[in-house]
C-alpha cells in the first residue's frame, strides 16, 4: 500500500514512520526546504525505538519518496494523511488540492477541528475523516477516529482496519466535538497548570513531578474512571462519587478561566522549562522519552494491559510461520533498550530469555505450543541450560537465532541454539537446553503424545554440534 503524507512536521514525520516501518511505501509533500531533513530526523528515532516494542521482526521497510508537487505525492496513494498546521483555511486549500488529484480517503491529523468543519466546500465530503494521533506517532497507539453525518460508513470501517494494521488503536468518537476527547482533557490540565505557574504556586518542574510520580503512572494503565473505581473501595464508583463529588463545587481550580499568555508568563514558563531540561537537546529529550515509553509499553505488553494489549495483538499479526526443517529460525528481532545494563550492552540474563523464547517456537512447531498447556495439561520443563557468550550486542541491533534438535527420545528434548547478528552473521552466543516433558496433573515427567514424539524424531539430528 502507498500512503501520501501532506505536511512533514513532527506529526507528519511520525505518520510516515508508522507506515514505512509497517512495510508501506510513503510519499511526502511539504514545501518547506528542510522537510526531508526533519522527516529523516523523526525516522531515525522511530527506526531505533519502534522495533524494540516487538518480539518478532517487522516487515521490510517501505520506500520513502519526497515530491515537489502535492499532485505527484498523492498519485496512486491508497490513503492520504493531512498534517499541515492547525489553520482551517489552509486545511481547506490542501483538502481541495488532494481531492482534485486523488480519489483516495483522506484523514486529517487535526487536534481541534471537526470533520464537518474540514469538509466545508469539499468536492467529496464523504471521503474525509479525522484521524488524530499523539506524539510520538510511531510509539503511541491512540488515534481518535471521527466521521461526520456524510462520511462513508465503509470508509470508517476501512480506516479502522488500516490503522489496526499499523499497530494503532483507533478510538471511534461517537459525536463531532471540538478537540475530540483526549485534547479536551489535556487542555483542562494544561489551563490549570498555567494558572499554577502564573500565580507562583508551582514551577513547571513541580507540576511535571506531580504528574509523573503520581497519577500519570495510574493513568497509563487504567485511565481515569477505572482508577477512581478502585479508589471507591469495595463499594465501587458510586461510593467514590458520593464521597468526592461534592468537592467539584469547591474552589480548588480555575478551569473555567483562561490565563492571559503575557510576555512575562511566557518568559517564566520558558525559563523554568530551560532550568528543568535545557541541558539536553530536543533530540536527546526525544530519545529519553522514546526509551522510557518502550520500557513502559513492553511492561504493559507482558501483562496484556492497556496500550500493551494493542502491541501484543499487532505482534501476533506480524508473527512468522512456525519454523520447520532441521535448522529452525526461532528468533528474529531487535534488542530492546530495557535489556541493556550499565556496560551498555545486552545483559547476560537476557541471553537465557532469548533461548527460552526460541525454544517456545520449537515447542509450537512440534505440536506443543505453550498456549495449549492450560487445555492439555502437558508441557515441558527446562532442567538444564548453558550459554556461552561470543560477542556483545547493543540496544537496537537486530539478531536471529537458529535452533536444532540434537536429542529427542522418551521424555527428553535437547535443543542447540546459535544467536547471530543479523547484519553480518557474527556469532553472538551459543546455548543448549535440556527439557523434559511433564504432565501437570502429576507434575512429573511423562512421555509426550505419539504425534509429538514423531515430530521430534523427524527433526532430530544425531549428536550435539
Amino acid at each position: 500500500m502507498k500512503a501520501a503524507i501532506i505536511g512533514g512536521g513532527v506529526i507528519g514525520g511520525g505518520w510516515a514512520a508508522r507506515f514505512l516501518l509497517n512495510g508501506h511505501d510513503v510519499a511526502v509533500y511539504d514545501p518547506a526546504p528542510d522537510a526531508a531533513r526533519r522527516i529523516e530526523a523523526v525516522l531515525a528515532g522511530a527506526r531505533r525505538a519502534f522495533p524494540m516494542l516487538y518480539d518478532v521482526a517487522l516487515p521490510p521497510e517501505g520506500r520513502l519518496s519526497f515530491h515537489d508537487r502535492l499532485e505527484d505525492a498523492v498519485q496512486g496513494a491508497a490513503w492520504v494523511q493531512e498534517s499541515v498546521p492547525e489553520q482551517l483555511d489552509l486545511k481547506h486549500r490542501v483538502i481541495a488540492q488532494v481531492q482534485e488529484a486523488s480519489a483516495a480517503p483522506l484523514g486529517s491529523s487535526t487536534s481541534g477541528f471537526t470533520p464537518s468543519e474540514l469538509s466545508q466546500s469539499a468536492a467529496d465530503p464523504a471521503r474525509i475523516v479525522v484521524t488524530h494521533p499523539f506524539n510520538p506517532v510511531y510509539l503511541l497507539p491512540l488515534v481518535e477516529l471521527v466521521g461526520h453525518p456524510g462520511t462513508d460508513a465503509a470508509l470508517l470501517d476501512g480506516a479502522e482496519t488500516m490503522l489496526r494494521g499499523l499497530g494503532m488503536y483507533p478510538l471511534r468518537i461517537r459525536a463531532e466535538i471540538p478537540a475530540h476527547i483526549a485534547d479536551r482533557l489535556l487542555e483542562a490540565v494544561w489551563r490549570e497548570a498555567l494558572w499554577l505557574v502564573r500565580d507562583g504556586q508551582a514551577t513547571t518542574a513541580e507540576i511535571d513531578e506531580a504528574i509523573r510520580m503520581g497519577f500519570g503512572l495510574r493513568w497509563a494503565q487504567m485511565g481515569l474512571f477505572e482508577t477512581y473505581r478502585i479508589a471507591g473501595g469495595e463499594a465501587g464508583m458510586a461510593h467514590f462519587i458520593a464521597q468526592f463529588g461534592p468537592a467539584l463545587a469547591w474552589p480548588w481550580t480555575r478551569l473555567t478561566d483562561v490565563p492571559e499568555l503575557t510576555d512575562d508568563l511566557i518568559a517564566t514558563i520558558a525559563g523554568q522549562s530551560d532550568a528543568q531540561s535545557g541541558q539536553l537537546s530536543i533530540r536527546e529529550l526525544e530519545r529519553v522519552r522514546d526509551d522510557n515509553l518502550v520500557g513502559i509499553l513492553r511492561g504493559l505488553k507482558a501483562r496484556g494491559q492497556a496500550a500493551g494489549a494493542v502491541i501484543g495483538a499487532h505482534e501476533a499479526a506480524l508473527a512468522p510461520p512456525l519454523p520447520s526443517g532441521p535448522v529452525m529460525r526461532s528468533q528474529d528481532r531487535i534488542v530492546p533498550i530495557d535489556w541493556t545494563d550499565y556496560n551498555g550492552h545486552m545483559n547476560e540474563g537476557r541471553y537465557g530469555q532469548v533461548f527460552s523464547d526460541a525454544s517456545e517456537w520449537v515447542l509450537a512447531a512440534i505440536g506443543t505450543p505453550p498456549a495449549a498447556v492450560a487445555e492439555t495439561g502437558l508441557t515441558w520443563f527446562t532442567v538444564s541450560s548453558s550459554v556461552e557468550y561470543r560477542h556483545e550486542t547493543m540496544a537496537g541491533e537486530r539478531f536471529v537465532v537458529d535452533t536444532r534438535v540434537v536429542e529427542g527420545g522418551g521424555k527428553k528434548l535437547r535443543l542447540a541454539h546459535e544467536m547471530r547478528r543479523a547484519e553480518d552473521g557474527t556469532l553472538l552466543a551459543e546455548g543448549q537446553q535440556l527439557l523434559l516433558h511433564v504432565d501437570l496433573s502429576t507434575r512429573r515427567s511423562s512421555p509426550p503424545p505419539a504425534e509429538v514424539a514423531a515430530a521430534i524424531e523427524a527433526l532430530c539430528q544425531i549428536g550435539a554440534p
